[in-house]
């Protein structure tokens, strides 16, 4: 038997579980509008909760008998000159509102006389109705018929258009994309001034309903690789969107890799290039990063300004990024490998200056490499999380200090201090953060391979990881592309860039339409061109005189 104190406490339970139910009442929704406009606003109120930036403006229109008509919209989410000076006041001064009207013919005359603003539209059921009040748009209900107004007023405040923070460039546009995708998708469409530029738009997230566009040049872009982007987005069910990088970790070939296999970027020029070779580019509303796919392992090595320069100057900065980013995946590793196991391969007088640098060190080189890097690391996510007005000194400061402060304690050599701050300084150059990043992790992947095998497991493991990246795949097509499977097209836009007269058609595994440039584009003296100089023409007459 149970006891009486326990069974007066469940009894206690069970009636404040019902007084908490029975005070929450339950929201149903109808399908569609009704005709009372009190019945509308009360399943609007019950709906959102009474919200209080959720305004309602109640006007008279109509004379004997009256006409109630109400106009909501979202504080903040829409442009108010518009509401007030486009809407309310143009209902409130149109003169054919005042004489006797019945209410479908004030819809009417609302619809296409008073309202002027575009994208006006009648709306029937609550699903549409709901998802246009929370994006900025204007109701308008009228008593005594079930279809409400919706027009076109969001605005509110937007970041302005500012240089981009992470893909800075000496040369090129200062013009950087923002959290709104209408202005994102309008930048782009102002370099490229054609009507084969297509945008599709969705809704992905059950929840936060966020405003998902895809954007490619039709007669450019493979059908496939289109087909294969909107199958993708359509089968994401989540709850929310809220940035770019939700889309971006839905969609990816492949999850079980350290390398990124979709691009972003916040520069509106390197967008347009990409579709101009044939990609497509995912806008996320609310995020200044747009989604390029399908995306390869040579891209992040490229910068915009590359093709803004002379060939040889950016063949020249683009080798020097991809022997950069070398240096910074296996630096350390070469270190601890040359000074464990293959001493030989030092000069004798540097081979003695680090061994008695090393002399006082208690640990051996692999933890002591470990030891510096994970110290950099540290002192690297602490300057992005702290203000930017003391990060850049805290990092610079933290790392001088500490730095000096371990070789005089004797724990780590001068030498590992100048290998692993080479390392962190060579990070910093590679245009792509995401590539910096997988050379981060694996940089630690490599010095356990080097501390168990010396060089020998620095090859085995370079050797897994480049068979790995030609395994991927970025939307069926080869990550390694055009190096694996080579293709000689593509071959001149890799380590080194061919003159931009050379380009004569688009990658194969991209684009459909392979032609990019006519022919004789390369450029030629006037002699060359049938044109005679001003000497020749003039050499006559002086002679003569």
């Amino acid at each position: 038997m149970v006891p009486f104190f326990k069974q007066k406490g469940q009894i206690l339970k069970r009636n404040k579980q019902k007084v908490v139910e029975k005070d929450q009442p339950k929201v149903k929704t109808p399908q569609y509008i009704d005709k009372s406009i009190t019945t509308n606003l009360d399943i609007m109120k019950q709906k959102t909760g009474n919200s209080p930036d959720i305004i309602i403006r109640t006007l008279k229109i109509s004379q004997n008998p009256q006409i109630k008509t109400t106009i909501l919209y979202v504080q903040g989410l829409v442009d108010n000159p518009s509401v007030t000076d486009f809407l309310i006041e143009s209902i409130m001064k149109n003169p054919h509102l005042k004489e006797k009207v019945l209410p479908h013919e004030a819809l009417e005359v609302i619809s296409k006389d008073v309202v002027s603003l575009g994208g006006v539209e009648t709306v029937t059921d609550w699903e549409k109705l709901f998802l246009s009040l929370l994006s900025g748009d204007s109701i308008i209900f009228i008593d005594g018929i079930n279809i409400a107004l919706v027009a076109s007023t969001k605005g509110g405040e937007r970041r302005s258009i500012q240089e981009p923070s992470t893909n800075s460039v000496v040369r090129g546009s200062r013009e950087g994309f923002t959290e709104s995708n209408a202005t994102n998708i309008a930048l782009v469409r102002r370099i490229i001034n054609s009507p084969n530029l297509w945008i599709e738009s969705m809704k992905i997230g059950t929840v936060t309903k966020t405003d998902v566009s895809i954007m490619y040049i039709n007669g450019i872009a493979k059908k496939g690789i289109v087909e294969e982007v909107k199958e993708r987005l359509k089968g994401i069910n989540i709850d929310s969107i809220l940035e770019s990088g939700y889309i971006e970790q839905l969609i990816e070939d492949q999850v079980m890799t350290p390398f990124p296999t979709l691009d972003h970027t916040e520069r509106p020029d390197k967008v347009a290039g990409n579709l101009l070779e044939g990609r497509v580019a995912i806008f996320v509303n609310g995020t200044p990063f747009v989604l390029v796919a399908p995306a390869l392992f040579i891209q992040f090595f490229q910068s915009v300004e590359d093709y803004y320069a002379r060939f040889d100057i950016a063949s020249a900065i683009r080798f020097l990024r991809i022997s950069i980013f070398i240096i910074s995946l296996i630096a350390p590793a070469v270190y601890v490998a040359v000074t464990t196991y293959h001493q030989e391969m030092v000069p004798t007088d540097l081979l003695v200056i680090l061994a008695a640098q090393r002399e006082s060190v208690p640990f051996p080189a692999v933890i002591e490499v470990f030891i510096m890097e994970i110290t950099f690391e540290i002192l690297r996510e602490a300057s992005l999380r702290m203000p930017k007005a003391i990060g850049g000194t805290m990092s610079i400061v933290g790392a001088l200090v500490i730095g000096q402060a371990a070789v005089q304690a004797g724990i780590v050599s001068p030498a590992i201090v100048i290998i692993v701050s080479i390392t962190a300084i060579a990070s910093f150059a590679t245009p792509s953060y995401s590539m910096a990043i997988s050379a981060r992790l694996l940089r630690f992947v490599y010095i356990i391979c080097v501390g168990i095998m010396g060089f020998y497991g620095l090859i085995l493991a370079l050797f897994v990881v480049l068979v790995h990246l030609c395994s991927l795949r970025s939307f069926g097509v080869p990550y390694m592309s055009p190096l694996a499977p080579l293709n000689p097209e593509g071959i001149g836009d890799t380590f080194f860039r061919r003159p931009m007269w050379a380009f004569k058609g688009r990658p194969q595994f991209l684009s459909t339409n392979q032609k990019r440039e006519g022919d004789n584009q390369r450029p030629l003296p006037p002699t060359s061109r049938g044109m005679k100089t001003s000497f020749n023409m003039n050499k006559g007459d002086g002679n003569e005189s």
